[in-house]
């Protein structure tokens, strides 16, 4: 089994909410994506927090300093996961880790842009982290790339971490996703650009449950 995310991309506070609505019920985490954190920051956080206290929180605030700084209010707010980025300092992934530690949550290392996948995984493995994220960027799928290679690395690897993948998974992928050893399938555009958002989120964590 694995769990599914539904990213909250939308800069709008009122309709990021409208669609956690429609969809927490069909998912097991919601992230509020960067962009979504950035212009609406840790108020958004709280409102989601309140309405759907069955549903984890991710806030993907892809840290790159000041790591335990940064992610400490959101922990603090009510986020289970958050992000830091893999081309962080050590140091500063270290600190994300230690912060999600302090309040029995959990650190997402991204690997985005990371050039050596396997060797930064292993050695935010030996830091403590609890997640980490394959993650194609939606630049980089509008030039044609997928996580799947990426993935089949890091699983390969075998560290007993949990795994997220995200980059324009759907339903069709989610079986691939799976097999391959994501624990964690995160979709967006295949769910929030459906004539049915619930209905879309429903199938596609009916496939990976």
């Amino acid at each position: 089994m694995a769990l599914t995310q539904m990213a909250l991309d939308s800069l709008d506070f009122d309709a990021t909410v409208a669609l956690a609505e429609k969809v927490a019920p069909h998912v097991d985490i919601l992230e509020i994506g960067t962009p979504c954190i950035k212009h609406n920051g840790i108020k958004l956080l709280e409102t989601l927090r309140a309405k759907f206290p069955n549903n984890k929180i991710l806030v993907d605030l892809k840290t790159m300093d000041a790591g335990f700084y940064e992610a400490e209010p959101f922990y603090k707010a009510g986020a289970d996961i958050a992000t830091v980025l893999g081309v962080a300092d050590l140091g500063t992934i270290k600190g994300v880790i230690d912060a999600a530690n302090k309040y029995g949550k959990k650190a997402q290392v991204d690997l985005i842009n990371v050039a050596d996948k396997a060797a930064r995984t292993k050695e935010v493995a030996k830091l403590g982290a609890h997640i980490i994220g394959v993650h194609t960027g939606l630049d980089q799928q509008a030039a044609g790339q997928t996580p799947f290679a990426d993935l089949a690395t890091v699983t390969g690897l075998n560290l007993g971490l949990e795994v997220s993948v995200a980059g324009g998974v759907k339903a069709a992928t989610v079986k691939q996703v799976k097999d391959a050893g994501a624990t964690i399938i995160v979709a967006g555009a295949a769910i929030y650009g459906a004539a049915d958002p619930a209905a879309s989120a429903a199938e596609i964590t009916a496939l990976a449950h």
